[in-house]
């Protein structure tokens, strides 16, 4: 296929990367001056989606998403797929799906799970929105850039299992790291703590693959200083997103409400800018019950 591919971020460029390996030819562009193996640049998005069979776009917002398909998709072909890897709120999602749609594209809304690793090892999960045809168009790139796609329904859906999904990681880490800060503070061993959790009820992702403790379980961001696998800012714009998506579709969710509070007074008043979202564990043993 010939490809588009605007955004070529940390995520991006090696999604790019991986498709161009697999033999695709890809088109970029950048806002960044950006160099990706095997992947041509244009000096403008609009230049990227020209002719191509599908563009794909990593984003960092919904307001940039709306602003880069407003210029991509008059110079996109009939009958070619949009496919919008950017986590993003639902309602952008579903606009530029309509737009996408009513010129005769085939929008998809996949953000993924898997991190920069995930990224560069081609072993992300992709969540899609879309009809049918459109997932069947984008699903064998997937397969290249990932080890998971999931239809999750139609547009929009892509965007809501991503944002729901990451609402329970955001609440899960931070009861894993409480529960260890507890654990330490009663005088148990965080090996044994482990042990046990790991394999009893408490069993979870952020305990068991992503052990906020260094030295405890798997290699993880604790084990490199809390160097960032998944950001602590990245952590609260999605939990942002899934509190926006609760006020507008009226759920209440305190648990997500609570989480987002408390990632928001990491980043933002504390020192968790640019440190992965397990840097939790360190925050909760400097504090005090008061």
């Amino acid at each position: 296929m010939k490809i588009g591919f605007i955004g070529l971020g940390n995520m991006g460029g090696p999604m790019a990367a991986n498709l161009a390996k697999a033999g695709h030819e890809v088109v970029g562009f950048d806002m960044a001056d950006v160099a990706i193996d095997g992947v041509t640049l244009a000096d403008c998005g609009a230049a990227a989606a020209t002719g191509a069979d599908v563009v794909i776009t990593m984003l960092p917002n919904g307001a940039i998403l709306r602003a880069v398909a407003d210029e991509i998709i008059p110079a996109m072909t009939a009958g070619a797929a949009f496919v919008d890897c950017s986590t993003v709120d639902v309602d952008s999602a579903r606009a530029v799906a309509d737009k996408a749609t009513a010129a005769g594209l085939l929008p998809v809304d996949a953000p993924v799970s898997g991190g920069i690793g995930g990224a560069a090892g081609g072993t992300l999960t992709f969540m899609a929105g879309g009809s049918v045809d459109a997932f069947a168009k984008a699903d064998p790139l997937f397969d290249i850039m990932g080890q998971k796609a999931v239809h999750c329904g139609d547009s929009g859906a892509g965007q809501a299992a991503k944002i729901c999904n990451n609402m329970i990681l955001g609440v899960t880490m931070i009861a894993t790291c409480e529960a260890f800060s507890l654990a330490d503070k009663l005088g148990l061993d965080r090996q044994k703590m482990f042990d046990v959790v790991s394999t009893s009820s408490g069993y979870s992702w952020t305990m068991n693959a992503y052990c906020p403790a260094p030295g405890v379980g798997p290699q993880s961001p604790s084990d490199n200083d809390y160097k960032p696998g998944f950001a602590s800012e990245l952590m609260l714009k999605d939990l942002r997103l899934s509190q926006q998506a609760a006020e507008s579709a009226d759920a209440d969710t305190p648990m997500g409400q609570a989480a987002t509070a408390l990632y928001e007074q990491f980043v933002e008043s504390e020192d968790g800018l640019g440190t992965d979202f397990s840097a939790m564990l360190p925050r909760f043993e400097k504090r005090s019950r008061g």
